[in-house]
C-alpha cells in the first residue's frame, strides 16, 4: 500500500508559499478555537502545533464542560455566567462530544460546605445560566441522595443536591475545532514547531517552522502572530523574540482512573474531600471512574508533568472516605495523569495559584505578537472570539459579527437525535458498544469510519478485545485526522491509553502493520515508532515517587 498522507506535503507547501492574515502557534483547544473563529470569519489562517492537536493540557483535563460551580465560592460570577452560556452553546454545536451529565452532591454533618450553602450556590448557578441548563438543580433528602448513589457513606449524611453540567471528550473536541478550521479554509499542521521568529524591522511577521517528522525547515509569514501555547507560552515567546518575563503560572491538576465497579458510583458526584475540604469530582467514564482533580503549583515543566504518589494517595483516600466499601489502593489505579492549567499571573511578583486569574488574559508584545493565557476548556470559543477581536485590531480591521461561530455546528454535530444515530449505527454494525462509540466520537460522520469496514472487513476487528475501538478508526485517524504516531491514535483519537493498564502498548503492536502501511514506514522506522510510544506513555502515565 502506498503512503496515504499526501495532505502533509500539501499543507507544508501552502504554509511556505502564501502569506497569511493570522498565524496561530499552538494547537490546543485555544489555538484550534482561534483558527476556527478566524477561518469562519474569512481570514487567511494558519495553525501550527509542535506535537499533536490537543497533546498538552487539552487532552489531560477532567473532561468536563461546566459552569464552574467551584468558582462560586470565590465570587467569580462573571466567569460562571460566561461558562454557563458556552456550555449551553456547545451542547447544541457538538452534541456528540458534549453530553449532559447529572451530578449528585452529598452533604455530611460538619462539612466545610454545609447543606444550605450548597443549595444557595446551586440556586445561583441556575440563575447564572439564565435557568436554561439541562435541568434546574434539585434539593435532596438523605434518602434522596442514597436513592441516586446507594454506595455512599451513610454515616452523618444529612442530604444534598442534584444538578447538571456536561461531559466531553477533550482531545476530540480540540480535534473537531482544528477540523472545522480546515473545513473553513485554514491550513493546519501538527508535528510542526515554531523554531524562531521572522522580523521585518521591529515587527514579527512570521516564524521559521520545523517539520518535526523530517527536520526540514521553512518560513511561514503572517500579518499577525498569535501565541496560544498555554503552559509553553513563555518558552514560545523566547523562541520567537524577546521574552517579557513570566506571564504564566502553571497549576497542576492530577486525575486517576479506577474500575467504576470498585467505587459503585452511578453518575457523577461533586464531593468535598474529608481530608482537607477541597471540592473534587468522581466522574463516570465507561467502565472506569475518573477521580480528580488536585490543584497546586506545577513542580515540573509541561513536557514532564506527571501525577505524583502524593496526588494519587490523596485522591484515593478522599474517595475511600466517601465510598467506604471501595477501599481503593494503588493496585486499583488503571491510569494516573496530570495536566497544567496555564493561569495568568495577576500582578508582577505574585507567583501562586491564588494570585492567578482563572479568566483569560491577552497581552501584546512590542513586536506585535499577541499571547493568550488562562481561561478554561469550557470557555474556549468565547476566548477565541476575544483573541480574534484583538488580532483584527492589530490588523486595523473591524471585528466581524459573532454569529457564525455561535451557530455553526462542529464536524459531526449536525444531528437531530443521539438515540436515532445510535440505533442506526447499531443496526449497521450489529454491535451496540461499537455503535455508541462511533456515534459519540464522530456524530453524524460515523458512516465515514464504517465505510472503511465496508471496503475491507478486516478493519472491523477491535483494536483491544475489551474496548469498542475498531481498526477502521486507526485507518481513519491516519488518513483523515492527521495522525502520524501511535500516541496520536491511542492517546488522543481514542482514549485506549487511558483505559488499559499497559496504556496501549499491546494495542500499538497490534495496529503497527496497519499504520506502517499507511505511513510508509520501513521496518526499522516501525520499531523506532513503537519505542517512541513506550517512552511517550511512560512520560505521561508514570506516577512519580512510586518504587
Amino acid at each position: 500500500m502506498e503512503p496515504t498522507q499526501g495532505w502533509r506535503p500539501a499543507a507544508i507547501a501552502a504554509l511556505s508559499s502564501e502569506p497569511f492574515d493570522i498565524l496561530i502557534i499552538g494547537g490546543g483547544i485555544t489555538g484550534a478555537g482561534v483558527a476556527r473563529e478566524a477561518a469562519l470569519a474569512g481570514y487567511r489562517t494558519a495553525l501550527v502545533e509542535r506535537d499533536d492537536f490537543g497533546a498538552g493540557t487539552s487532552s489531560r483535563s477532567s473532561r468536563l464542560v461546566h459552569g464552574g460551580v467551584r468558582y462560586l465560592e470565590h465570587g467569580h460570577l462573571g466567569l460562571v455566567f460566561e461558562s454557563s452560556r458556552e456550555r449551553r452553546l456547545l451542547l447544541s454545536l457538538a452534541p456528540h462530544l458534549v453530553r449532559p451529565l447529572a451530578f449528585t452532591w452529598p452533604v455530611y454533618r460538619g462539612a466545610r460546605v454545609p447543606r444550605w450553602k450548597v443549595r444557595a450556590g446551586l440556586a445561583l448557578y441556575d440563575a447564572l445560566s439564565l435557568f436554561r441548563n439541562v435541568h434546574r438543580h434539585q434539593g435532596l433528602s438523605r434518602e434522596g441522595v442514597l436513592s441516586h448513589e446507594p454506595a455512599l457513606n451513610r454515616d452523618a449524611l444529612v442530604g444534598g443536591a442534584r444538578y447538571w453540567d456536561a461531559a466531553t471528550d477533550d482531545s476530540r473536541l480540540t480535534l473537531a475545532n482544528a477540523q472545522a478550521a480546515a473545513d473553513a479554509g485554514a491550513t493546519v499542521l501538527n508535528h510542526c514547531a515554531a523554531a524562531a521568529g521572522i522580523h521585518d524591522g521591529a515587527r514579527l511577521v512570521g516564524v521559521v517552522a520545523e517539520d518535526r517528522l523530517t527536520g526540514n525547515r521553512f518560513d511561514v509569514r503572517a500579518r499577525v502572530v498569535i501565541n496560544a501555547t498555554g503552559p509553553w507560552s513563555d518558552a514560545t515567546s523566547a523562541l520567537t523574540g524577546e521574552a517579557k518575563g513570566s506571564q504564566v503560572l502553571g497549576s497542576a491538576g492530577a486525575h486517576v482512573a479506577v474500575p467504576r465497579q470498585r467505587i459503585g458510583n452511578r453518575d457523577a458526584l461533586t464531593i468535598v474531600s474529608p481530608l482537607d475540604g477541597r471540592v473534587m469530582f468522581v466522574l463516570p467514564a465507561g467502565a472506569h471512574a475518573i477521580i480528580g482533580t488536585t490543584e497546586q503549583p506545577a513542580r515540573r515543566g509541561p513536557d514532564d508533568i506527571r501525577a505524583t504518589i502524593a496526588d494519587v494517595t490523596y485522591l484515593l483516600q478522599s474517595v475511600n472516605r466517601v465510598f467506604p466499601f471501595a477501599q481503593l489502593s494503588l493496585d486499583d489505579v488503571i491510569t494516573a495523569w496530570c495536566g497544567i492549567r496555564p493561569l495568568a499571573i495577576a500582578r508582577a511578583g505574585e507567583h501562586n495559584a491564588n494570585a492567578a486569574s482563572r479568566e483569560h488574559a491577552i497581552s501584546r508584545r512590542a513586536d506585535g505578537q499577541l499571547s493568550v493565557t488562562g481561561g478554561k476548556l469550557t470557555t474556549y470559543r468565547a476566548m477565541a472570539a476575544d483573541i480574534l477581536r484583538h488580532a483584527l485590531r492589530e490588523l486595523g480591521e473591524p471585528a466581524p459579527p459573532p454569529a457564525v461561530s455561535r451557530t455553526t455546528p462542529l464536524p459531526g454535530g449536525d444531528w437531530n437525535s443521539r438515540e436515532a444515530v445510535v440505533a442506526e449505527a447499531s443496526a449497521t454494525t450489529h454491535d451496540v458498544a461499537v455503535a455508541e462509540r462511533l456515534a459519540q466520537a464522530y456524530g453524524s460522520g460515523w458512516r465515514n469510519v464504517w465505510s472503511y469496514v465496508q471496503r475491507d472487513p478486516r478493519l472491523g476487528a477491535r483494536v483491544s478485545d475489551d474496548l469498542p475501538y475498531l481498526s477502521a478508526e486507526v485507518a481513519y485517524a491516519v488518513e483523515r485526522e492527521w495522525s502520524c504516531t501511535f500516541a496520536d491514535v491511542l492517546v488522543r483519537r481514542t482514549h485506549l491509553a487511558f483505559e488499559t493498564r499497559d496504556h496501549g502498548v499491546a494495542a500499538a503492536q497490534r495496529i503497527a502493520p496497519l499504520m506502517q502501511a499507511r505511513l510508509g514506514w520501513s521496518d526499522a522506522e516501525r520499531e523506532r515508532q513503537l519505542a517512541a510510544y513506550a517512552a511517550d506513555v511512560a512520560r505521561l502515565f508514570t506516577i512519580d515517587g512510586m518504587s
